[in-house]
C-alpha cells in the first residue's frame, strides 16, 4: 500500500525524470477532483495526499540511505495541486470550466517543476532536511511559489 501510494500509483517508476510524470499525472487527478467537489475537495484532497505522503515516504524510506528516492512522487502530487489551487479557484469563483483557464495549468506546470528543480530559499531548505517530512515539504513550498506565480499571472492576464 505505501508503494501505491509513495510511486502516485506507480507514476513514479516511469522514467526519466519520475518527477515530470508525477507531476503530469496529478493534472488529471485535479481536473477529476475539481469536477467532482470544486475547490473545497480540491484543498481537502491536497491535504490528505501531504498526509499519506508524508506517512507512505516514512514507511519507504526506513532503512535506506538514500532519504528521496526519484521514484517517490507523492511529494510532486501535493506541491502540483497546491500550485493548481488559483487555477481551481479561480474557475470556481468565475463560474467557469476549470480546463478554459489551460494557460493557468500551464504556468503551474512549469513554475512547480522550475522551483522544484532549482530548489530556491526555502525549498532547498526543507530539501535539506534529509528526512520525510523534507521530502513532503519541499514540494509545498515549491507548489506555494508556484502559485504565487500562478496568481500573479493571472492578475497580469486579466488586469
Amino acid at each position: 500500500m505505501t508503494k501505491l501510494i509513495a510511486t502516485f500509483f506507480y507514476t513514479g517508476l516511469l522514467r526519466p525524470a519520475s518527477g515530470t510524470w508525477g507531476s503530469l499525472a496529478a493534472c488529471p487527478a485535479l481536473l477529476l477532483l475539481h469536477l467532482a467537489g470544486g475547490f473545497e475537495l480540491v484543498v481537502v484532497a491536497t491535504f490528505t495526499v501531504f498526509l499519506l505522503g508524508w506517512w507512505a515516504t516514512i514507511r519507504e524510506t526506513e532503512g535506506r540511505d538514500d532519504h528521496d528516492p526519484s521514484e517517490i512522487v507523492i511529494d510532486e502530487v501535493a506541491g502540483m495541486w497546491i500550485s493548481l489551487w488559483p487555477v481551481s479557484l479561480g474557475a470556481q469563483m468565475a463560474g467557469a470550466d476549470v480546463t478554459a483557464l489551460w494557460p493557468g495549468w500551464v504556468v503551474a506546470f512549469f513554475a512547480f517543476r522550475l522551483f522544484d528543480i532549482w530548489k530556491p530559499g526555502p525549498v532547498g531548505w526543507a530539501d535539506r532536511r534529509n528526512d520525510p517530512l523534507g521530502v513532503m515539504l519541499d514540494d509545498v513550498i515549491a507548489g506555494i511559489m508556484a502559485a504565487i506565480v500562478v496568481a500573479a499571472a493571472a492578475g497580469i492576464a486579466h488586469a
